[in-house]
Order: C-alpha cells, then structure tokens, then sequence
C-alpha cells in the first residue's frame, strides 16, 4: 500500500496543556520543546510526539463508560509493571477501577485520559 501520509503526533485536549505536558514528560523522558500556552508539544526521537491542547470546558472521559467514552488511549510499554505502576502513581495518574487484563494496567492522567502500561 502506498503511503499518503506520515502520523507525527497525537494531540489530547485539557483544561491545562504545560501541567499535563509535564506529566507525560515525566513518563516518557522525553522534552517540551514548544510552550505556546494553549498547546504545547514534546520533542521525540521516535518519530511520533504528543501534544497537549488547552480545552477550557473539558470533561474527561469516564472508562469504562458508554456516556462519556475513552474514545482513544496511549500505550506506553514497559518491563515491570509493578514498577512502573509506583513510577506513574508518583507522577499523579490514578488506577483505574476497571482492570480487563493481566499484561497490561490501565491509569488515568492527570486531567483523566486512560493510558495503559503493557508488560512487553
């Protein structure tokens, strides 16, 4: 399949973008490298980044929820998932209540997107 376009990042709407930048910041090593106030944007190696888009009335999603649905989610490996638990909760995620699987956890960020940490 011929390709049409290049994915170079997620965006995620919040109430506010440089809190929640630093969080994931925090998670991935990765830096800010654009602070415009109402978006900010991490520099990656990887290829693919993720930014952050002020959004004044926010509501987070409610997972799992057919009323306010998660509608996306992150993913972000790791090799211990204990471990990484302890690391994400000290940056401010919470666990979510739900837990469907046994390789993977799934969190709420700071300003309540599910991400998952999944034992690679």
């Amino acid at each position: 399949m011929t390709e049409i376009a290049r994915w170079t990042l997620v965006a995620l709407d919040c109430p506010d973008p440089r809190s929640l930048a630093d969080f994931y910041a925090a998670l991935t090593g990765w830096e800010v490298a654009h602070d415009g106030g109402d978006w900010v944007q991490l520099g990656s190696d990887a290829g693919a980044t993720i930014a952050f888009q002020r959004s004044p009335d926010f509501q987070p999603p409610q997972w799992p929820s057919a009323e306010r649905p998660q509608q996306a989610h992150l993913d972000f490996d790791v090799s211990d998932l204990d471990t990484g638990e302890a690391q994400v909760l000290a940056l401010g995620a919470r666990k979510a209540e739900v837990q469907p699987g046994t390789n993977f956890r799934v969190y709420l960020d700071p300003a309540g997107h599910p991400f998952c940490l999944v034992l690679v």
